[in-house]
């Protein structure tokens, strides 16, 4: 049997993508926006090369526009193939990741697929990470739109998010956690892992980790009577005391938090 698309909030359908694995998680959550009653959608990343998939992605509706959160494979390996599909306009931060259409700017308002959609820069997880805020959205039983919020990877459904250093960077990445928390306690659409109630207290809890992280780093610092600095045996070190018992599989994800966050400490000495 074919998966139906999921109805998260009033504008937006869920398509999980089949790509499970340690670091999607159930895997990507391929999103599409419509009002209801209108022909036209917008998908937000397309998600692996998987035909099923992105077969089903193109029949949801006439996608007009395909919008992207960053780079990264598990998002973007599928879009060339949609836009076979559909002749749909990719818009993406980096402007290589664009399919006949301008880079996106920050605070940018899109009308498409009957609604608004505006753009908020999120770097941190990467450099090119970007939310969409849906002014006009709400969730299903909310008696009036208060708008809701698609996170990309910066926020998770579950678990918490990779700073991928050198790319990703964690002062960018605490701020746009700021930036987001003012937004107020509105839904969380993820694209990994399921919706979340409440951006404003997932942007606080976010940010508990992120410091009770860099504790831990300072603990190791100190302990070993070192400065922050990239030094690989450093890293390794700092890797095994604050992560202890590792799924080998995602090592390299530790490792590059690590880097980031004593990049960050050494920065703010």
């Amino acid at each position: 049997m074919t998966p139906s698309a999921d109805r998260w909030t009033r504008l937006v359908r869920r398509l999980l993508a089949p790509n499970p694995g340690p670091m999607t998680l159930d895997g990507t959550n391929s999103l599409v926006i419509a009002a209801p009653g209108h022909d036209g959608a917008v998908v937000v990343d397309p998600g692996p090369e998987d035909a099923a998939h992105l077969g089903r992605l193109a029949g949801i509706g006439a996608v007009e526009l395909i919008l992207i959160t960053h780079h990264h494979a598990d998002h973007v390996e599928g879009v060339d193939s949609l836009v076979a599909l559909t002749d749909a306009p990719v818009r993406a931060w980096r402007a290589d990741l664009c399919r006949n259409a301008d880079p996106l700017a920050a605070n940018e308002e899109i009308e498409a697929a009957g609604t608004r959609i505006r753009v908020v820069a999120t770097p941190g997880h990467t450099t090119d990470s970007v939310s969409f805020h849906l002014p006009d959205d709400a969730a299903i039983d909310s008696p009036a739109a208060g708008g809701t919020m698609l996170t990309g990877d910066t926020i998770l459904g579950s678990g918490t998010t990779v700073i991928a250093h050198p790319d990703g960077a964690v002062g960018a990445y605490l701020a746009s956690l700021d930036a987001l928390e003012a937004f107020g306690a509105i839904p969380v659409l993820p694209a990994h892992g399921p919706m979340l109630p409440d951006l404003r207290t997932v942007c606080r809890a976010y940010r508990s980790h992120r410091e009770q992280r860099l504790d831990q780093v300072r603990g190791v610092l100190a302990a070993l009577g070192v400065r922050a600095s990239d030094d690989h045996e450093l890293v390794e070190a700092v890797v095994d005391h604050v992560y202890g018992e590792i799924d080998p599989r995602v090592r390299f994800a530790a490792v590059a938090s690590t880097r980031a966050q004593l990049d960050y400490l050494a920065a703010t000495a």
